[in-house]
């Protein structure tokens, strides 16, 4: 079978995306508006070593395979590979196809992935140090890289939309304020915000809020950019960010805790002592927000070892149920007061980042490189038809701690008043 065809095969003969391989082979419609270009005998020996998204994933990364056309548009209609991977009889069909050479060839993966050897040397999953630097594989690329994608608010997790027509700068806007919102923050409370990126949501509950409040990251870089934007905003009195793990905070009593997007680094053995120690920081009375992605249901693994976000975006990433998070939260002691699903949004959010990456494409293969370029826009593109079709979600989760007369301070019906 000519290789076009089997590229074909492998990705979907129903998907209308035309094939052309560097053996001068052709499959699928010609007047097609995607268009996948196997340039490489390279290409097809990453393929063969790692058949299904990885393979392909390595392939387009390292500048094998090229993609005419719309990145978005072409993952959704090879979705079951975006979402699910082949199945291990379809992979060991396209073994078969591709024959025994291109496994034979010895071809290293992309600079851009991150080996698991590497992670070993640095602890068992989830140590201090090992943590440390799957952070800094993925947010220590380069802030104006960064600024690029996410735009002014440099908020790297789900906005919230106010209506279908808001911009992202709205959107995350109201995403800080219905966080500040729900955690009912006042003039003279102290927040502690963990793994708070470059500062989003503390400069936020200081400038709107007068709270006083912490934030903390893993990533040198972001601890850097926060601090300086929060001295350029006159906010110093108020803000501070702090280049640490959260495990490494000493200070407690805190009548709030923001945890945007930080639930998934974390690793499902550890997200009791997770909770546990957010626990001990709050005063009575006081709330957490934990605002994280999900699996939709607790029959999915946690944990996709041989996967292309694992290798090439979230190092030791781990997505658990909401379900299954709650029950921890409860366990724990916090009293569950509200929870909402928000995986439309950001489905609209990694929308508006691809779109940035596109408008500013040349500027970041110049300061990141190509390879790099093409992992975020693979790996934006894919979350996108991942929440439009209910393969991850977004889930907010609202707990408080009881006084010791189990007194929640909520008020009736406080969702009337947030965003």
């Amino acid at each position: 079978m000519a290789l076009a065809s089997i590229f074909e095969k492998i990705v979907g003969t129903d998907t209308n995306i035309r094939f052309t391989a560097y053996d001068g082979s052709k499959a699928g419609p010609d007047g097609a508006d995607l268009a996948i270009e196997v340039k490489s005998p390279i290409a097809v020996a990453y393929l063969a070593q790692a058949p299904g998204e990885l393979g392909l994933a390595r392939a387009y990364i390292s500048g094998h395979i090229d993609v005419q056309g719309d990145m978005y548009t072409l993952l959704d209609r090879m979705w079951n590979i975006t979402t699910n991977d082949l199945t291990t009889s379809e992979k060991l069909e396209a073994v078969r196809a591709l024959g025994l050479k291109p496994l034979l060839m010895r071809v290293p993966p992309p600079p851009q992935e991150m080996r698991q050897s590497a992670l070993a040397k640095l602890g068992s999953r989830h140590a201090k140090q090992r943590d440390a630097e799957a952070i800094h594989h993925h947010y220590d690329v380069s802030n104006r890289f960064y600024e690029w994608v996410l735009g002014p608010s440099m908020a790297y997790t789900c906005a919230c939309f106010p209506s279908e027509d808001s911009t992202l700068e709205e959107a995350q806007y109201t995403k800080f304020d219905l966080v500040a919102r729900k955690l009912d923050l006042k003039p003279g409370m102290r927040l502690l915000d963990v793994g708070c990126g470059w500062g989003g949501m503390v400069m936020h509950a200081a400038k709107h809020y007068g709270v006083k409040a912490l934030g903390v990251t893993l990533s040198r870089q972001q601890a850097e950019y926060a601090q300086k934007a929060i001295a350029d905003a006159g906010l110093q009195d108020l803000a501070e960010v702090r280049f640490m793990d959260y495990r490494d905070v000493t200070e407690s009593g805190f009548d709030a805790v923001s945890s945007i997007g930080l639930t998934e680094h974390i690793g499902k053995a550890n997200v009791p002592s997770y909770f546990a120690f957010l626990y001990g920081k709050l005063r009575p009375g006081g709330r957490l927000l934990n605002h994280c992605i999900t699996r939709p249901t607790g029959k999915e693994k946690t944990f996709n070892k041989g996967g292309f976000i694992n290798r090439y975006v979230f190092p030791d990433g781990e997505l658990e149920s909401v379900g299954w998070l709650i029950r921890q939260m409860e366990d724990l002691g916090f009293e569950i007061r509200h929870e909402e699903n928000l995986r439309e949004h950001y489905a609209k959010t990694l929308r508006h980042w691809c779109d940035n990456l596109d408008a500013n494409w040349e500027d970041a293969v110049q300061e990141v490189g190509m390879g790099t370029a093409r992992v975020w826009a693979l790996y934006m593109a894919g979350c996108i038809v991942g929440f439009e079709r209910n393969k991850v979600q977004l889930h907010q989760v609202l707990g408080v701690k009881l006084d010791s007369d189990g007194r929640s301070g909520v008020p009736l019906r406080p969702a009337r008043d947030w965003p």
